[in-house]
């Protein structure tokens, strides 16, 4: 299984954002952006794999601004590492200006997603080969981050988590 690049995941789902979809305040709900989110993630997840996926996790997600009634919204998901049968997907949440075009980041996102066969086994997938710097920060992160999820699920001695340790020392 050869390693593959983030943008060979690339998922990027565009949409408006509709009354019915928003709270008292006219503003996408929480919820709503979530789901969209996932959708984005799993094609992501998907399109790396090859394979069925599913969502094991959200493990981050930042409501940092607002996302208004009329707003066009532009999700953007990547693998960012690939483990042995799970995928650590990271999405940036854009909205678009109506009138000059400029894009603005609202929200973002990490999510797991796992790859499984027929009978839902989770099944060995490709690894990710970032390229640009950001994508080897996020995938620099992920073993970090996995390690602290898998502590704070008690599968995981403290004492064996090396990359979070390393930040200590």
């Amino acid at each position: 299984m050869r390693a593959k690049t983030p943008n060979e995941s690339l998922a990027v789902l565009t949409d408006l954002v509709l009354p019915g979809e928003t709270n008292y305040l006219d503003n996408l709900f929480g919820g709503e952006l979530l789901a969209r989110m996932d959708r984005a993630c799993s094609i992501a997840a998907r399109r790396h794999s090859r394979r069925i996926v599913v969502t094991a996790s959200v493990n981050h997600v930042a409501f940092n601004k607002t996302v208004p009634v009329g707003s066009v919204v532009t999700i953007e998901a990547k693998v960012s590492r690939a483990f042995n049968s799970s995928m650590e997907i990271y999405v940036d949440v854009w909205i678009e200006d109506r009138q000059s075009g400029e894009k603005t980041k609202v929200n973002e996102g990490i999510y797991t997603f796992v790859a499984v066969d027929e009978t839902g086994k989770p099944i060995k997938i490709a690894q990710v080969n970032p390229e640009t710097d950001l994508e080897k920060e996020r995938y620099e992160g992920a073993l970090r981050r996995k390690q602290l999820s898998l502590i704070l699920a008690g599968k995981l001695n403290p004492n064996e988590a090396t990359e979070l340790k390393a930040l200590f020392n």
